[in-house]
């Protein structure tokens, strides 16, 4: 049914436990697995911790350490299972545009993400990657909880 499964991680607890059902819905349908991980380009004006005590260099290079952290830690089990994964790392402003430009860049058929359950003012405030990629994807989403 579904080739190629985009699966986004941002390393967070809903995403890393969204790991092994997204691996193995993958393994069950057959399915190759791009993993992309979006990195959030420096401000210097930021809620952001690191972005406040770090240079744009130590900045863009702690964050490309955390991204290789995630993906490889996804990567890893899908060796361990089997599944074919490639590991994608790009930096956006959005990261939901970005995810939806990564299925359209390499012909994903199925976008496969965790959500992080925010309500009430945290998510009006926060928003909803998640939303966003629901109401904006070209392929259908998968919404792992």
């Amino acid at each position: 049914m579904f080739k190629h499964i985009l699966f986004p991680t941002d390393g967070e607890a809903p995403s890393v436990a969204a790991i092994g059902p997204c691996i193995a819905f993958a393994k069950d349908s057959g399915a190759r697995l791009s993993v992309l991980h979006v990195r959030m380009p420096f401000h210097f004006l930021s809620a952001h911790p690191a972005m406040v005590s770090d240079t744009p260099k130590e900045y863009a290079q702690h964050s490309q350490q955390r991204a290789s952290a995630c993906l490889e830690q996804v990567a890893a089990a899908c060796r361990a299972q089997g599944v074919a994964c490639d590991t994608l790392s790009v930096e956006h402003e959005l990261p939901n545009q970005a995810i939806i430009d990564a299925v359209r860049e390499h012909g994903c058929d199925l976008v496969a993400m965790a959500s992080h359950g925010r309500k009430g003012m945290e998510a009006l405030f926060l928003g909803s990657e998640t939303q966003k990629v629901l109401s904006r994807s070209p392929v259908p989403v998968l919404v792992l909880r």
